[in-house]
């Protein structure tokens, strides 16, 4: 084993002395690769060091106020905001995906024009996706800062994201899988759902998890359109009652510098959640793979 690893060694030794650039591109990619992990890292740790010990039971009691700055109301309107805007943005984005892969003609300019708009939509900024939802969703349907507004706000927001991904997570399935089926006598629709869409599932939940991750960390967009009440909605039309996510109470805490402390805690508390839902769909993807 040690030979091998010697001869591979001089054989790298020769190869960046015939072309001395590869020996830089190297070192290039091996120094930003250690900032890259050193700054994340760095990042990592002044966040829990300032945060972790202002965690206190304050933080989790269930109504909000200027003594125990609780982020308990925040966290399930977190919730509530991430399930509803998936319930709209999901559904859309993977149907579109498997009209755009497995329907639709390749060389259907409606087809081309779709993926080139689903880019843009994805590079436009969050603030821009706000001013959107004030001017449409709270003001010229008159739904107000509220939850619904926010959560369509949201939803437009993600579903390129899951469109594209899923999109490509069914380019990944094998042609023979579909032959098969055809082969055996099943439909086209069949097809789609009983074959190529679970073959797909690990690419495509990845897709929603990254989109679960912008929800959960956006803050400019609901500013103008959630609005910032630190309330649990409540009652029939508790969709139009303004409220706030997780990444608000942080974003006005830490602004306005009276709890830094608390806003370190709650970083800390959504770093946390992050980590787990990446975890989870790791786990989840798996399972998958090995079905």
């Amino acid at each position: 084993m040690d030979t091998i690893n010697k001869q591979s060694y001089m054989q790298k030794l020769k190869s960046y002395k015939r072309s001395p650039i590869s020996l830089v591109l190297f070192l290039l990619v091996m120094i930003s690769t250690i900032l890259m992990i050193g700054i994340l890292l760095f990042l990592i740790g002044y966040i829990m060091i300032k945060g972790i010990p202002n965690i206190r039971p304050e933080l989790f009691q269930w109504e909000y106020n200027t003594i125990n700055v609780s982020l308990m109301p925040a966290l399930i309107n977190t919730v509530i905001m991430t399930f509803i805007s998936l319930l709209i943005a999901a559904p859309i984005g993977i149907l579109s995906a498997v009209y755009l892969v497995e329907y639709a003609k390749k060389s259907n300019k409606f087809v081309g024009i779709i993926r080139t708009t689903a880019e843009i939509l994805s590079g436009i900024p969050s603030i821009v996706y706000g001013l959107f939802g004030l001017m449409f969703f709270v003001t010229a349907l008159g739904w107000g800062m509220s939850l619904l507004a926010g959560a369509f706000t949201l939803s437009i927001m993600i579903l390129p994201l899951i469109m594209r991904t899923t999109e490509e997570a069914l380019k990944t399935v094998p042609d023979p899988y579909r032959e098969g089926s055809y082969g055996l006598g099943a439909g086209k629709l069949r097809t789609v759902f009983k074959i190529v869409l679970p073959s797909a599932m690990p690419g495509i939940l990845a897709g929603v998890i990254l989109g679960i991750g912008r929800i959960i960390g956006e803050s400019a967009a609901l500013i103008y359109t959630a609005g910032t009440v630190a309330e649990i909605p409540k009652g029939r039309d508790f969709l139009l009652d303004s409220v706030r996510t997780l990444s608000v109470p942080m974003y006005a805490l830490s602004s306005e510098g009276l709890y830094v402390n608390q806003s370190y805690a709650t970083a800390v508390i959504l770093f946390i959640i992050v980590v787990l839902i990446n975890l989870l769909s790791e786990f989840i993807s798996k399972k998958l793979s090995k079905v």
